[in-house]
C-alpha cells in the first residue's frame, strides 16, 4: 500500500461531514416521472459468496466493477480520472436474470448499482481506482448513499482476479487502521458475477443531464469537492 493513497484520502475524505447526497431525496426514481421508470425502494438482498465465483487473471485492458450507491455519480467522477477508458452503468450481485432498473429499484433482486470500469492498469494501477473509490463516497453507511437507502445503494468492490481481491482488502484495512473515516468501513468484498448493463438512458447520465435537479443538487457538488470538471 503506498502511502500516496491513504495521504490523498486524508486530504479528500470527499464524503464526511454533510453531502448535499444526505439533503436531496433521489429524484430520478421519485420526483421525475417524466424522465425516469416509476420505482420503489426496498431493502432486502440476497449474499454472494466472495469465494463462489471463478477467478481470472487481470485482463488487459483491466476491468473493474464497483458499487457506490447511484451509479450516475459514480460514473462522473471516474469519467474524469486519468486511464479510465469506459465506463458502463449497470446492476451486479443479485439472483434475478435480466434485472430492469424498476426491477433494481424494489430492493428485492438483490443487486447493487455498479459501474464497470475499463482501464489502462499502466495509467492507472488498481489501489489508485480504489483511491477514487472511497474519496467519492462515504464507505461507512451501510446499504445507504445519503437520502438513497436500499440494498441496491450498498458500497461493493466485485472483484475479477485474487490480485484485485487482496488489494482490496489490504486497502481496506490499511483506510481502517488510518482512522479516516469516523466509522468502520462496510465494503462489501465480493467475487464478480453477472453483469448486467443499464438501460441506454443511463449511460453517459451527468454529460447529457447537468440541468437535471439531481445533478446540480448532488453530482456537481460532490465533481467540486473532487476537484473534477464540472
Amino acid at each position: 500500500m503506498r502511502i500516496t493513497l491513504l495521504s490523498s484520502l486524508l486530504l479528500l475524505t470527499a464524503c464526511t461531514g454533510t453531502d448535499p447526497e444526505g439533503e436531496a431525496r433521489h429524484t430520478r426514481d421519485m420526483n421525475h416521472p417524466n424522465e425516469h421508470q416509476e420505482a420503489t425502494e426496498g431493502d432486502s438482498a440476497s449474499d454472494v459468496d466472495p469465494d463462489s465465483a471463478p477467478l481470472a487473471s487481470d485482463p488487459s485492458p483491466a476491468v473493474a466493477t464497483l458499487g457506490a450507491g447511484c451509479f450516475w455519480c459514480v460514473e462522473a467522477v471516474l469519467l474524469q480520472v486519468e486511464g479510465v477508458e469506459q465506463v458502463v452503468s449497470g446492476y451486479m450481485g443479485g439472483a434475478t436474470a435480466d434485472p430492469t432498473y424498476k426491477d433494481i429499484c424494489t430492493g428485492t433482486t438483490g443487486h447493487a448499482e455498479v459501474v464497470q470500469v475499463t482501464y489502462d492498469p499502466s495509467v492507472l494501477p488498481y489501489e489508485e481506482l480504489l483511491d477514487w473509490f472511497f474519496r467519492l463516497h462515504d464507505p461507512t453507511t451501510l446499504n445507504r448513499q445519503g437520502a438513497d437507502r436500499g440494498t441496491q445503494y450498498r458500497s461493493v468492490i466485485f472483484f475479477h482476479s485474487t490480485d484485485q481481491a487482496t488489494t482490496a482488502r489490504e486497502m481496506i484495512d490499511a483506510v481502517g487502521a488510518a482512522k479516516i473515516f469516523d466509522d468502520p468501513i462496510v465494503t462489501e468484498v465480493t467475487a464478480a458475477s453477472t453483469f448486467y448493463s443499464a438501460e441506454a438512458y443511463h449511460q453517459d447520465y451527468y454529460a447529457l443531464n447537468s440541468s437535471q435537479g439531481y445533478c446540480r443538487a448532488v453530482i456537481l457538488p460532490k465533481l467540486k469537492k473532487l476537484g473534477l470538471k464540472y
